[in-house]
């Protein structure tokens, strides 16, 4: 979840989602040694992806919104329901006719490029069938029947497209880490296949031996419990265990200083947990695993202590929560190792859908082979016929030469003159040679004179 780091905090009102300051002091460091500094007034702050394929339209729509007076002070005072409800929206009929016309261009700019997309995907789909709901889904976070004018339900439907898409962003994580999962037992088994017994043996022996190793590590406590932050507290801020405080705690790592605990930070409060876990130098480790770990902990800290479900965490909530028995006597948690992640008919379906693709690429890959094949032969049957062609002309050419005929130019065009053309200036000669006077009727007729009249 990196990649959701803040987008100020106006934008995350207005999306709800999309979330955290950039500049962000290492959790290791104690923020009460800190001085903290402000922004320069005006200051334009660089904000992160937020993996929306209209990400910049997003971006774009709040950035001219926040220019009008009017709608940025109605922004900062709606709360997350009157924004999901549409209420916000028609505040967009008081603004500034500058920032309108704007948006208009805006949105014909992203209009324009969406169909640009899509007719770009049909012409690579052609063959093989189009998804026109697929292409459709395309328009959600915009009006594209009215495709000149920015309106009201334009930004209405732009809040709702990127407050769903952003929360079932978690989903598809989670889905992704699933078939990743899968794949690796997929590999492994197949790689199974391919040793002898004894080599088998020592295989399937050194996996359940690393995965052995990788069970054995240190408690883990339960996210967001007391033991849990006490222990950042006293190891990663470096501050004394008897005397943790969760109002101190909660503005050590609010480490933008807007008041919010959002992912990032939170996040940021697991690693010492995940270190217990997992080690980048160690064969058994995954990485990846780890990255899902630090998901699921947050996800967890957020359904307990998130009660209005805007994705970020308030002193207030926070302060609820170090109230509740499950932050004083946590439940145990349970890590990934001590997890099933899948079953064994969900690796079967995963991998017959897996064979079906490569049956679909075999296929693919042998009508490419014919087409080369194919291509190759007309080829083959071109340069053959090219040089029965060469060899047809070298022997005309040989041809005649054997019976005193001047060869042919390049053209086919023969090197000497026929009889009766002669360049200007030159004199005939005589068909045996020598200075003999030509016969009668071979020489030049006389020039007419002029100046006798015949009768």
């Amino acid at each position: 979840m990196k990649r959701f780091s803040v987008l100020a905090q106006q934008c995350l009102l207005l999306m709800t989602c999309l979330l955290m300051a950039l500049e962000a002091v290492p959790i290791d460091i104690d923020k009460t040694k800190v001085k903290a500094e402000g922004h320069v007034e005006g200051e334009k702050v660089e904000n992160p992806d937020t993996g929306l394929y209209y990400d910049e339209y997003l971006r774009q729509v709040i950035d001219v919104l926040e220019t009008d007076k009017h709608f940025r002070e109605k922004l900062q005072t709606a709360d997350i329901e009157e924004i999901k409800s549409g209420k916000l929206s028609r505040e967009l009929d008081l603004v500034s006719h500058h920032v309108r016309t704007r948006l208009d261009e805006l949105k014909r700019q992203e209009v324009a490029r969406l169909r640009m997309l899509i007719k770009a995907k049909m012409d690579s789909v052609q063959d093989t069938g189009i998804d026109h709901q697929a292409l459709l889904k395309q328009f959600e976070h915009l009006n594209h029947q009215n495709p000149d004018t920015f309106e009201p339900k334009d930004l209405d439907m732009l809040i709702k497209a990127a407050t769903s898409d952003l929360e079932n962003y978690d989903k598809t994580r989670h889905e992704e880490f699933k078939k990743y999962e899968m794949m690796k037992e997929h590999e492994r088994r197949e790689y199974l296949k391919t040793l002898d017994e004894e080599k088998r043996k020592k295989e399937e022996s050194k996996f359940e031996e690393m995965k052995k190793k990788h069970g054995d590590h240190p408690k883990v406590h339960h996210p967001g419990s007391k033991d849990q932050l006490k222990e950042v507290w006293e190891e990663a801020d470096g501050l004394d265990p008897n005397e943790f405080d969760p109002k101190t705690f909660f503005k050590l790592h609010d480490v933008n200083n807007d008041g919010f605990l959002d992912e990032q930070e939170l996040e940021a409060l697991f690693t010492k947990e995940l270190e217990k876990v997992y080690d980048p130098k160690n064969e058994e480790d995954d990485m990846v695993e780890m990255e899902e770990e630090r998901l699921r902990m947050r996800e967890h800290v957020m359904n307990e202590v998130d009660i209005n479900k805007d994705r970020l965490v308030t002193l207030d909530e926070f302060l609820r929560a170090t109230e509740k028995k499950e932050f004083l006597e946590p439940d145990s948690w349970e890590t990934l190792d001590q997890q099933q992640l899948f079953t064994e008919d969900e690796l079967k379906e995963f991998e017959n859908h897996i064979s079906q693709q490569e049956d679909e690429l075999r296929k693919k890959a042998e009508e490419l082979q014919k087409q080369k094949e194919e291509l190759q032969r007309q080829h083959d049957q071109l340069q053959a016929q090219k040089q029965e062609l060469q060899q047809v002309v070298k022997q005309m050419e040989q041809k005649k030469l054997q019976q005193g005929n001047p060869p042919a130019g390049p053209g086919g065009e023969l090197k000497i003159q026929p009889p009766g053309e002669h360049k200007a200036g030159d004199a005939p000669q005589h068909p045996a040679g020598g200075d003999q006077p030509l016969p009668p009727g071979h020489g030049q007729e006389p020039a007419v004179r002029t100046d006798q009249v015949h009768p």
